[in-house]
């Protein structure tokens, strides 16, 4: 067995990961990252829209390039060692336990561990719809893949089913590769993704998006001959003549490793519940990205995960001394809150993520604490679709009292 010692191991070669890795090699520490396939840049590489970069770097890139900014980074530095193709089986006190063709079975034994294996999709499976089981039936990061990267079609006459990102930006990439997109379907009244992909993807390309609709039964045996789909409020079904259905109905944090080494998970999130450093509640153990949450935008992904490249150094430093916990809990119309909890002392007032349960107009952030109710905020618009991020408010946090944020406003 090779025997390796390092400062921090980062799990995962996405965005994520190559963020926190150069965050952390740049303050100094030995940094080794593994991914388990033959490339860095995870879900970047098939992501060949743009889009990425905007706010972070001020240009717009592809996702590719978006991902060979940060590879480059990361390999000029020689306190960063890359493991590909490394499949992590386990992890036990601190010690990383993964295996390759070329090492065989590697350990690993870290003074800090970052995880960032990212996220996966729902598939069919989680949905219970009625009918056979043909071909046809794609997420849409699988379809994404097959024509950015294979080079293949997976449809000529397709249908979306839920309006998340990916599952728009493909039905606009199969637009433009010669398919027809019959529409996406969408059971919630309201769309799942950004407003931006809502405008450039579908309204922009004549694609009709259906709200309040969902696929109620799938005909086809061997190939998928058409749907039915169905409105949630009239009951009203109608049948849609397609042989591809993309399913873009929500992702899942990668947590596997996670639980096995004991990380408690927030149920609204499916990640780790985790302080202002991105620490877990296993001591050492950092998370970010969407392993942690799911994210809209990249440049957060990279914001986040400098976050947790900073707090993995601190602690393997011995400068981390906690004197006190602020917990962070959702209220009214709230769906979830990051980071959780707060570790005292905090050097510099905290952002916090979250998302509401429902679109809002002219609404306010109100936060209550030991019977006491003060404003954090207002925007004009709040959806779910889009994480709203905030800071804190220094005198919020002097008072060590822990703080439920609810967010008020007119719905719609």
């Amino acid at each position: 067995m090779k025997e390796v010692k390092t400062d921090i191991v980062v799990i995962g070669g996405g965005p994520a990961g190559l963020a926190s890795a150069l965050r952390a090699g740049e303050l100094g520490a030995n940094v080794i990252l593994v991914e388990r396939d033959f490339e860095l840049g995870g879900i970047l590489n098939q992501c060949i829209h743009t889009g990425f970069g905007l706010s972070l770097l001020g240009v717009e890139l592809t996702g590719p390039e978006y991902a060979e900014t940060f590879i480059e980074k990361v390999l000029s530095l020689n306190n960063i060692k890359v493991f590909l193709s490394t499949m992590v089986l386990d992890i036990k006190d601190k010690t990383v336990y993964g295996v390759n063709k070329k090492d065989g079975l590697v350990m690993i034994r870290a003074g800090a561990i970052i995880l960032a294996m990212g996220c996966r999709e729902r598939t069919r499976g989680a949905l219970g719809i009625p009918g056979e089981r043909p071909a046809g039936i794609y997420t849409a990061g699988s379809a994404q893949r097959l024509i950015n990267i294979e080079g293949l079609m997976p449809g000529k006459r397709v249908v979306v089913l839920g309006s998340g990102d990916i599952g728009m930006i493909m039905a606009r990439r199969l637009l433009l590769e010669g398919a027809e997109v019959l529409g996406v379907l969408e059971k919630l009244p309201y769309p799942g993704g950004l407003t931006r992909n809502v405008v450039q993807c579908l309204e922009d390309f004549g694609i009709p998006l259906y709200l309040n609709h969902t696929i109620s039964e799938i005909k086809g045996k061997y190939r998928v001959e058409g749907v039915i789909a169905e409105n949630l409020l009239t009951r009203e079904k109608f049948f849609m003549d397609v042989d591809t259905i993309l399913l873009s109905v929500g992702l899942i944090p990668e947590n596997e490793l996670s639980k096995k080494i004991g990380v408690r998970l927030d149920p609204r999130t499916g990640g780790p519940i985790v302080d202002q450093n991105r620490e877990t509640s296993v001591e050492g153990v950092f998370a970010c990205g969407n392993v942690l949450q799911v994210h809209d935008l990249v440049d957060e992904v990279t914001r986040e995960s400098y976050i947790a490249g900073e707090g993995a150094v601190r602690y393997i430093s011995g400068k981390r001394k906690i004197e006190g916990v602020i917990n962070l809990r959702p209220g009214e119309n709230v769906r979830y809150i990051v980071p959780q909890r707060l570790s005292l002392p905090i050097d510099s007032p905290p952002y916090i993520y979250f998302r509401p349960q429902e679109p809002f107009t002219n609404c306010q952030v109100i936060g209550r604490s030991n019977g006491r109710e003060f404003s954090l905020g207002s925007y004009e618009y709040a959806r779910p679709g889009e994480m709203i991020k905030l800071r804190l408010k220094r005198e919020l946090l002097d008072s060590n009292l822990d703080i439920e944020v609810s967010l008020v406003g007119e719905k719609g």
